[in-house]
C-alpha cells in the first residue's frame, strides 16, 4: 500500500512514522501491523529529511561512472564508507558530500546515498544513489538478489577443487558479538559460489559470486571451509603459512558489480582493477 501510493516512502520509514504518532487511524495511535478497515480515516504528516551533520571533505574519488541518478566508485583499501564511532570524518561519505552536495537527506542521515557498503580494508566497486527514488530502487535490487556481485580473494591454502558452493547460514557469533559466524543461533541463509582463478604455493586466488549479502559473508564462508582470507585480522591467522611477507590488510576486492539502472532500465556492469598492494602481493607469490 505504501509503495503504491507513496513510492518515495519506504516501509521501514513508514513504520517509524506510525510508531512516532505522525500517522494515525481515526485520530488514534495504531501499530504498523494494524489492518485497515473500510471507513477508517488515515491522517499523517511526513516530516522533511533530517539534515546530515557531516562535513563535506575534498577526498579524492576514483569515479568509474556518474550520471544524474547515481555514481559508481572504486573504493581504495583503508577508506571507511560512512561515519561511525571512531570514524567521524575522512570517510567516503564525507568525500561524496563534497562531490555531490545533493546527497543530503538521501537514504538515512548516517549513510546519505549509500546503498551497500564494503569493509574498511576491502577495496573495489560501490554504487551510490543521488536521489531517494534511485536509492530505494537499487536497495530493492540488492534485497531481491537481482545484483551481480563478484569478488576476488586470496585465501590461505591450496584449494583442491576448481569450484564450489558454500551454503551456510550467517549470524552474530554466539560468544564474540563483534564477529559473525556460521554457528549463530539466529543465522540467516547465505550462499557464496566460488571458482579458482590462480594457484600459488600455499595460497589460492578465488573469484567469488555472492548470491546473498550477509555481513562479512565472504570472510566467514572462507574461514568456515578452512581457507580464510589472507590478512583478515578477525577470521584468519596472523600469518599466512609459507609466505615470506604478510599483507597489511585482508586481500579481498570487490571486482565486479552489475545492476539494472533505475532510470534507463538497462543492465550496467562495472569492474574495478585489482589494487596495487594486492597485485604486488601476488607478484611476490609468483616469484617465490
Amino acid at each position: 500500500m505504501v509503495g503504491t501510493h507513496l513510492p518515495e516512502l519506504s516501509r521501514s520509514v513508514a513504520a517509524i512514522l506510525i510508531r512516532s504518532g505522525a500517522v494515525r487511524v481515526n485520530e488514534e495511535l495504531r501499530k504498523p501491523g494494524y489492518r485497515v478497515k473500510p471507513g477508517d480515516l488515515i491522517h499523517g504528516t511526513i516530516p522533511p529529511p533530517e539534515p546530515v551533520s557531516f562535513v563535506p571533505e575534498p577526498i579524492p574519488l576514483d569515479i568509474l561512472y556518474e550520471d544524474s541518478d547515481l555514481i559508481v566508485v572504486n573504493k581504495p583499501p583503508g577508506l571507511v564508507v560512512h561515519p561511525a564511532p571512531g570514524h567521524a570524518a575522512g570517510t567516503l561519505v564525507n568525500g561524496l558530500l563534497h562531490h555531490c552536495p545533493g546527497l543530503q537527506g538521501i537514504g538515512t542521515k548516517l549513510r546519505p546515498g549509500i546503498v551497500h557498503r564494503l569493509d574498511k580494508d576491502t577495496s573495489g566497486t560501490l554504487v551510490v544513489a543521488k536521489s531517494g527514488t534511485v536509492h530505494r530502487h537499487l536497495s530493492y535490487q540488492f534485497k531481491t538478489r537481482h545484483v551481480e556481485k563478484k569478488y576476488l580473494a586470496l585465501v590461505l591454502g591450496e584449494v583442491a577443487s576448481d569450484s564450489g558452493v558454500v551454503k551456510l547460514p550467517i549470524g552474530r557469533h554466539p560468544v564474540d558479538r563483534k564477529k559473525m559466524s556460521t554457528i549463530s543461533h539466529r543465522g540467516r541463509s547465505a550462499e557464496t559460489v566460488w571458482r579458482i582463478r590462480e594457484r600459488f604455493p600455499g595460497i589460492s586466488l578465488l573469484e567469488l559470486d555472492l548470491k546473498t549479502g550477509r555481513t562479512h559473508q565472504i570472510r566467514v564462508h572462507c574461514a568456515a571451509i578452512r581457507h580464510p582470507v589472507i590478512g583478515d585480522p578477525v577470521y584468519s591467522r596472523p600469518r599466512a603459512g609459507g609466505v615470506t611477507r604478510t599483507p597489511d590488510r585482508q586481500m579481498l576486492h570487490s571486482w565486479r558489480l552489475g545492476f539494472t539502472h533505475p532510470a534507463s532500465e538497462q543492465w550496467m556492469c562495472f569492474e574495478s582493477p585489482i589494487p596495487e598492494d594486492m597485485k604486488d602481493f601476488m607478484e611476490a607469490l609468483r616469484s617465490e
